[in-house]
């Protein structure tokens, strides 16, 4: 691995994970790869982590446990990586839809890479990776039906990157560049000191 050329950004990060999230299509892998270079991180694909562990195909585990059941094991799944440090971590497009997926994503910098439903298309249509929730005789419709249902829960993340296709060296370049801002806002100290109540039932500033 090459040396990270963002070893200062790696220290504020202190080993948080970052979680890409976005529909698929949106290059959540092919950013990854080179974000987590820059950061000295390693990069895990969330979907094949859960292929790995299930012994299955993601297409094999819908036709026969179906929607619900690959949920419960992504879930199962993103709760063992939250166990790890140092991670950039490509999930899968419907991660957003379970609440408990929520709390392990927010242990994490949550980063949407947002998208063209256009865009999106054009990708999908030169990708041959089996994708069940499009077997639809209106694959287009599917999917703009699925991007707005998810939208409101992309929309939940710490940064939110809209890509008009650049390369993905460039949009992790481009997300590399839009952290700092959101480590500031996560750093920066309360506005009001916080205030305790003493042994005596009075509000203090101190500890003392």
């Amino acid at each position: 691995m090459n040396a990270p050329t963002h070893g200062e950004l790696a220290q504020r990060l202190a080993g948080v994970n970052i979680y890409l999230v976005g529909m698929m299509g949106a290059g959540k892998s092919a950013t990854g790869r080179p974000l987590a270079e820059a950061l000295g991180y390693r990069f895990l694909d969330a979907d094949t982590a859960l292929e790995q562990v299930a012994g299955r195909s993601i297409p094999e585990i819908f036709a026969t446990d179906g929607e619900a059941g690959f949920r419960a094991l992504e879930t199962a799944v993103l709760g063992q990586i939250t166990g790890w440090h140092s991670l950039v971590v490509a999930t899968g497009g419907g991660v957003v839809t379970g609440p408990e997926n929520w709390g392990h994503l927010r242990q994490g910098l949550v980063v949407w890479l947002d998208a063209p439903t256009e865009l999106l298309l054009g990708r999908l249509s030169r990708d041959p990776t089996p994708r069940p929730l499009l077997q639809d005789p209106d694959p287009a419709g599917r999917l703009q039906a699925l991007l707005e249902q998810r939208r409101p829960l992309y929309g939940q993340a710490d940064l939110q990157l809209l890509q008009s296709g650049e390369p993905p060296e460039r949009v992790a370049a481009r997300v590399l560049e839009a952290i700092p801002s959101v480590l500031r806002t996560r750093e920066a100290p309360p506005e009001q000191p916080l205030l305790l109540h003493d042994s005596d039932g009075h509000l203090t500033s101190s500890l003392n």
